[in-house]
C-alpha cells in the first residue's frame, strides 16, 4: 500500500507510540472551548505532527553538490547525516505555478508508482519530503555509473552477446515486476535505464507510468518516445496492454546489437513508414482489427511488404545467434496480441544456453555521475522525440544480405 508523499518509508520514522496522535488530539481538545475550537486545535495538531515527520526525513540528509538542473528540477549529490559514506541523489522538483498545488502530474505519478514500487531493477526512491520553499524533494538511490545509452554510444566500449544479455536480463526482469504489480512504464528507453555502482540496471523515470487501465477506459497514445514506440500507438490505440513496454525492450535489444537505433524515424508518419519496412505490412490478415485504429493509413497495394521471418532476423542480428534472433522476433510483432509477455520473455530458452550472461562486476562500465544528474534535473515524463533530430540514419533493409 502506497504511504503519503510526505512520510518516510523508513521504520526509524514511525511515530514512538501507535497512540501519540490520538493523545495530541485529546490535549487539543481538552483545552478548546467549544466544538469549533475542538476542530480547529485538532487540525493545528495534526499539521504540527505532519510538519514534524516531514522536518525529521528533511534533517536526514545533507545536500552535497549540485549535480544536474534543468526547467523543473534541479538534483543534488546528497548523503546520510549519520552516515556520510552513504550517498544519494536529491531531486528537488521546482513548484510551478501553471498546475493545482504547484506539481506536475509527471512529479505525482513518479512518487506514486516509485513508492509502490521495490525491487532490484526499479530505481529506489528512499524518501520524499517538502522544503521551506514548499518544493517537493525526492530522495533517489544515486547510480554513479549512467546509462545503458552512454554505453551504447561510447565505441571505447566493447561489448559482446553475454553482456547484452546480462542488461536485458535486468531490463525484462523490471518490465516484469512493473506488469505483475498492474504498472505500465510506456518510456522504456537506454536513456531511462541508469547503472548503479554494482552493475545493476534500473528502470527509471516513472512520468509517464500509469496503472492497468479497465479494458474499455481510454488511455492516450502520446506516450513512449518515438523511436521505441509501437505500432499500435502510432495508429492511434486509445487501449493497449504491457505490450507497448514489451515492444520498447525489443528495440532496446536491437539497439544493444547494432549499437544505433534500429528505427528512427523523424516524424510519427515516418517512424511507422520505417517499421513497414522492416518489419512488414500491417493489414487486416496479419492483424486483424488493425484497420479500425484511427490513424491507420491504407498502404498502397502494389507497395505491400510481407511480414519478416526468422531469417530476417538471423541476418539482421546475428550477435544474438538463432535463439536470441527468435526471442527479439517475439518482442516486435505488430499485432500486440502476438507479441510476447514480460514473463513469457524471461521464460524463453535465450537466457540458458551459452554464453552465460556477465556477471554484474564484469560488465563493462564508465563513471558517469554527471549523467545522472544531467537526466533527473530534466523534466520526469517527456517525449523526447526531438532529441535526435535530423540525426536518424536510414536503413536500407532491401539491401541487407
Amino acid at each position: 500500500m502506497a504511504v503519503s508523499p510526505f512520510a518516510s518509508r523508513s521504520p526509524s520514522l514511525t511515530v514512538s507510540s501507535p497512540n501519540a496522535a490520538l493523545r495530541l488530539r485529546a490535549a487539543a481538545a481538552q483545552n478548546a472551548s467549544g466544538p469549533v475550537a475542538t476542530a480547529k486545535s485538532v487540525y493545528s495538531a495534526d499539521r504540527e505532527l505532519t510538519e514534524q515527520l516531514n522536518d525529521d526525513v528533511r534533517q536526514k540528509y545533507v545536500k552535497d553538490k549540485r549535480l544536474g538542473e534543468g526547467t523543473y528540477a534541479i538534483v543534488y549529490l546528497g548523503y546520510l547525516r549519520d552516515n556520510p559514506s552513504s550517498y544519494v541523489a536529491i531531486k528537488k522538483i521546482k513548484v510551478n505555478a501553471e498546475y493545482k498545488d504547484g506539481l506536475t502530474m509527471d512529479a505525482i505519478r513518479e512518487v506514486k508508482y516509485l513508492q509502490e514500487l521495490s525491487h532490484p531493477n526499479v530505481i529506489a526512491l528512499h524518501d520524499v519530503f517538502s522544503s521551506k520553499d514548499q518544493n517537493l524533494n525526492l530522495v533517489l538511490e544515486f547510480l554513479p555509473r549512467g546509462d545503458l545509452e552512454m554505453l551504447i554510444k561510447d565505441t571505447a566500449i566493447h561489448y559482446g552477446a553475454a553482456d547484452v544479455k546480462a542488461w536485458m536480463g535486468m531490463l525484462a526482469r523490471g518490465v516484469w515486476f512493473c506488469h505483475e504489480n498492474f504498472v505500465l512504464h510506456r518510456d522504456i528507453k537506454p536513456n531511462n535505464l541508469l547503472i548503479a555502482s554494482d552493475g545493476e540496471v534500473k528502470l527509471a523515470d516513472f512520468g509517464l507510468a500509469r496503472s492497468f487501465a479497465d479494458p474499455y477506459l481510454n488511455m492516450t497514445h502520446q506516450v513512449i518516445t518515438r523511436w521505441y514506440r509501437p505500432p499500435e500507438l502510432l495508429y492511434g490505440a486509445r487501449q493497449y496492454s504491457g505490450a507497448v513496454d514489451v515492444w520498447s525492450m525489443g528495440m532496446v535489444f536491437a539497439e544493444l546489437l547494432l549499437r544505433i537505433p534500429f528505427v528512427a524515424g523523424n516524424t510519427d508518419v515516418d517512424q511507422i513508414t520505417k517499421i513497414c519496412e522492416a518489419f512488414g505490412t500491417p493489414t487486416e490478415e496479419n492483424w486483424p482489427g488493425v484497420t479500425e485504429l484511427p490513424n491507420y493509413i491504407p498502404p498502397d497495394n502494389n507497395h505491400l511488404i510481407p511480414l519478416q521471418g526468422r531469417e530476417f532476423f538471423l541476418r539482421q542480428f546475428p550477435t544474438a545467434g538463432p535463439v536470441g534472433a527468435d526471442l527479439l522476433m517475439s518482442m516486435c510483432a505488430l499485432d500486440p496480441r502476438k507479441r510476447s509477455t514480460a514473463v513469457q520473455a524471461l521464460r524463453h530458452a535465450w537466457w540458458t544456453i551459452e554464453p552465460r550472461p556477465t556477471k554484474n562486476e564484469d560488465l563493462p562500465q564508465k563513471s558517469g555521475a554527471k549523467k545522472m544528474g544531467e537526466d533527473l534535473g530534466r523534466r520526469g515524463g517527456e517525449i523526447d522525440d526531438g532529441m535526435f533530430k535530423n540525426a536518424a540514419r536510414q536503413l536500407d533493409f532491401g539491401a541487407m544480405k
